[in-house]
């Protein structure tokens, strides 16, 4: 267990690293601007810079805006979750810091494809591992918690705010090829990761009890049990299912492989469920 927290550790800062390779040497250059909380990090930045005399970095907007989301996660989400995303807030503030701007290239499109295929993968690669990048991802995670609201809605007001505000204040050209990052960097995250926020997971085991006790120590989810046979085997077996939003599938892979790694899984997008997600 202490290599697998190494192991996330180290995944959470190569993640950071490249999200603030693909701002500093592509985005920044190129006036073109990321999602979510950095987004807005980035073009406060830059208001800032032109419009007045006070000069603050990218870094610690993006660390002062997340705050007090990383306080709401700790009280509503869970301590786990929350440390590591707020230890990738951390570290993206530091390489934001650390990373110089400079121009890759002069083409806008290629800043604007390859800066966001190289923030997706860092993005990717942490919510693989059970982190994410703080911002939306906390709050994604306190909505499915509260009152299973989707977060798509959300993205697309802020993601909105950022393209317009780009658009009005210096040129909609540059906030069109916003639009391209978001594009590239979705695709790539969802070839990554998942593109789903709930997924359903179908676990065929005979260790049902130990993975029951053991899934409802750690994700607040509940679990229907059907009694299942083998058709070749002919061996009773019980069948669980579970319905997981996309931040805890890492978990939900973990104790799996701890419980019974022999275990058949079937992990399924989900689009849309219906009645109670939680377990109180």
């Amino acid at each position: 267990m202490v290599w697998l927290e190494v192991k996330k550790v180290m995944i959470v800062i190569i993640g950071a690293f490249l999200v603030a390779i693909g701002v500093n040497l592509f985005l920044v250059p190129a006036n073109v601007y990321s999602s979510g909380f950095t987004g807005i990090a980035q073009l406060l930045s830059k208001v800032l810079g032109d419009y007045t005399s006070i000069h603050v970095s990218m870094g610690l907007l993006l660390l002062i805006l997340n705050i007090p989301v990383a306080i709401l996660g700790w009280k509503k989400v869970g301590k786990t979750f929350t440390i590591y995303s707020f230890l990738s807030v951390i570290l993206s503030s530091f390489f934001l810091d650390l990373v110089p701007v400079k121009q890759v290239s002069n083409d806008i499109l290629l800043n604007a494809v390859f800066g966001g295929v190289i923030v997706a993968v860092g993005v990717g690669i942490t919510l693989k591992w059970g982190a994410s990048t703080g911002g939306l991802d906390i709050i994604a995670m306190v909505l499915s918690k509260m009152k299973d609201k989707p977060i798509g809605p959300y993205m697309f007001v802020l993601n909105g705010i950022i393209i317009v505000t780009t658009g009005l204040i210096y040129d909609w050209q540059k906030a069109l090829y916003t639009l391209v990052f978001l594009y590239a960097s979705t695709r790539v995250i969802d070839a990554i990761h998942t593109r789903h926020l709930k997924l359903t997971a179908m676990i065929i085991t005979k260790k049902a009890n130990e993975l029951k006790e053991a899934i409802h120590a750690k994700l607040s989810r509940g679990i229907t049990m059907i009694p299942a046979k083998g058709a070749f085997s002919n061996e009773a077996r019980e069948m669980m299912m579970i319905v997981i939003t996309r931040y805890e599938l890492f978990d939900l892979e973990i104790i799996i492989k701890e419980i019974d790694p022999n275990a058949f899984t079937n992990i399924i997008e989900t689009t849309a469920v219906y009645g109670f997600f939680r377990r109180e």
